[in-house]
């Protein structure tokens, strides 16, 4: 069976949750699928990262955004309704390169991951498509007003309103849809939002177990580093939770393309900022506690899901474990003030035994509960469900 999966990234290195998402699922399906890659990239792809797809994917197409257009289309979407990241990935050009290799390859079916590529083949109704929303983005929009004053504000109160009406809206022209999270799929703005399949991510167990590092830091914090939520979250840690904390905690930021306000955050023998790893598990296993304080975005985390895999006691908000559902004070803690993450970053950090029993709970949870291989199990069912009919 010849499947066409379009991405509106190049799905490595893997310092993105989306293009983790796709990395092991295109990795899973590729046992059972032939796979025909299409990625829109603003970047340039390296030869070595290709190399890192190659074993799974018949063939690999990768059209590079005009970077005058990005900028230019996403403007333009304030004359329409349609949210600005789906102006800033679509391009007429690749579209229409993008309709005519499929027209070459006649694939049985077409997976999109995340709405801002399904302009591309919204209009191509004689094969079956599956759409990953992935993340309720309209919801991680809103909340990002919340916290935000002036023209932000405003700006991401209309892209929220923009891509709540677009899920809304290119919901009827998929066959079949999935999402990262039943939290997020009941913040989709359709009446058959039921009918969207819960696929969670899952974590490569063999990969995070069994790695020792001398532990250097009290407490980290991972992911990357230029992406606001994850931005906000690192200032939340440092400059709210970190002061009421004992003088000598260190805190480690680690993750690629450090923004400047994370470098910032940076203080000699207590705050470190690492930039790109080549090996996450170094930075996980160098500390003695994971804290997420994450009060914005949306989707299952996975830095959450490593830094449990790992054994290491993990403190994050309801809010991100709305989607885990882990079970509060036996494998997670859980905070929702600086005072109150504060208090349980002290209780593990004076506590050795309860912060090991903590540790290994959460590795049991995630090893029992995130599976690639069981999660693309259900992805590949929706797939041969919905080629018993086209839109």
């Amino acid at each position: 069976m010849k499947l066409f999966i379009l991405l509106s990234r190049f799905p490595f290195p893997l310092e993105k949750g989306d293009k983790l998402r796709a990395f092991h699922q295109i990795k899973e399906l590729s046992s059972k699928y032939e796979i025909h890659l299409c990625c829109l990239t603003d970047q340039k792809v390296k030869t070595e990262w290709k190399a890192e797809l190659a074993p799974y994917c018949k063939s690999i197409h990768i059209y590079e955004l005009s970077k005058p257009l990005i900028y230019w289309n996403a403007a333009k979407q304030i004359f329409s309704d349609k949210p600005y990241q789906v102006g800033y990935f679509f391009q007429s050009r690749i579209q229409r390169k993008i309709v005519q290799l499929i027209q070459q390859l006649k694939p049985d079916h077409i997976y999109c991951q995340l709405i801002r590529t399904a302009e591309y083949v919204k209009n191509i109704h004689n094969i079956p498509k599956t759409i990953d929303y992935q993340d309720a983005l309209s919801k991680g929009m809103f909340r990002r007003a919340e916290i935000s004053s002036g023209i932000r504000k405003a700006l991401f109160q209309s892209e929220g309103k923009r891509l709540s009406a677009y899920e809304n809206r290119i919901f009827d022209y998929f066959n079949h849809h999935c999402i990262i999270s039943e939290q997020d799929r009941n913040l989709i703005n359709h009446p058959a939002k039921d009918k969207i399949v819960v696929i969670e991510n899952g974590i490569d167990l063999r990969f995070f177990e069994d790695f020792d590092s001398e532990k250097k830091y009290d407490l980290v914090f991972t992911g990357n580093m230029n992406y606001p939520p994850n931005i906000e979250c690192a200032e939340y840690l440092v400059k709210q939770i970190l002061p009421l904390l004992p003088e000598e905690t260190t805190v480690l930021l680690s993750g690629a393309s450090p923004n400047q306000r994370i470098i910032q955050l940076a203080q000699d023998n207590k705050v470190t900022i690492t930039g790109w790893v080549d090996d996450i598990r170094v930075s996980y296993a160098s500390a003695k506690i994971f804290v997420a304080p994450l009060f914005i975005g949306t989707g299952l985390q996975n830095k959450l899901l490593e830094a449990m895999a790992m054994g290491l006691p993990s403190v994050t908000t309801s809010l991100a474990n709305n989607a885990l559902n882990a079970n509060e004070n036996k494998e997670i803690l859980l905070a929702e003030n600086a005072e109150e993450f504060s208090n349980k970053i002290s209780q593990l950090l004076s506590n050795n035994t309860a912060s090991i029993q903590l540790g290994q709970a959460g590795k049991a949870f995630v090893a029992s509960n995130y599976s690639w291989s069981e999660s693309v199990d259900k992805l590949d069912s929706l797939l041969l469900g919905s080629n018993e009919k086209t839109l």
